[in-house]
């Protein structure tokens, strides 16, 4: 079964979980789950399968968001317009996290970012 990029309400629901177990504040939770959907669309629709998501709670109250791909596909779609929808999500990511990156691997891709909630 391939991803869908309905599987990212899923994957955020279970994360909303995941994170309330972890006593994330309500509002560092929503940025959380703002950066998780980021990534996981951005990997759904980007680059090729297999996607994966991890959570990490770390010293210092640091939370980890990795979300780990197989690598871009073939084709690029071209840059957003500035009046689209599409294209900001690493935009976005950047504004809510305190650190963010990519590391490219011989399996793919992670694009990681990091919260101080």
């Amino acid at each position: 079964m391939s991803a869908c990029t309905e599987d990212v309400g899923r994957v955020r629901r279970l994360a909303d979980g995941f994170l309330a177990g972890l006593h994330v504040p309500p509002a560092a939770r929503e940025d959380a789950l703002l950066i998780i959907s980021e990534l996981v669309t951005n990997a759904i629709i980007h680059a090729l399968p297999p996607a994966a998501l991890l959570v990490l709670s770390m010293p210092c109250s640091v939370l980890r968001i990795e979300v780990t791909d197989g690598g871009p596909q073939p084709h690029r779609p071209p840059h957003a317009h500035p009046q689209e929808e599409h294209g900001r999500g690493l935009t976005i990511v950047a504004a809510l996290a305190t650190r963010h990156g990519t590391v490219t691997h011989e399996r793919g891709a992670t694009r990681w970012a990091e919260l101080t909630p």
